[in-house]
């Protein structure tokens, strides 16, 4: 992974971890629930944009190679599998 990709992805999960340790206390203190929604939300937002920084730094490095060697069907397969995965959501 780049270096500026990989210290990007580390900050915004630290970041996502004091989310979540947030939303833990909100919970344990029995905050209003929509509150409480509102922080899940905004985690569930952090984490996309990881997948986004991951999904683009896959495309530009992993999917270029393999698409300039020929292994077009095993990308076209990665790629499709994650975006099922993200239908789900």
């Amino acid at each position: 992974m780049q270096p500026i990709t990989k210290k990007k992805v580390l900050r915004r999960l630290q970041i996502i971890k004091g989310q979540l340790s947030g939303l833990e206390r909100m919970i344990q203190s029995e905050n209003y629930c929509i509150d409480i929604i509102t922080q899940s939300t905004a985690i569930k937002e952090a984490l996309s944009g990881v997948e986004d920084l991951l999904l683009e730094h896959h495309i530009k490095t992993h999917v270029a190679e393999q698409m300039s060697s020929g292994q077009s069907q095993k990308v076209v397969s990665e790629i499709l599998k994650v975006h099922r995965l993200a239908k789900r959501k």
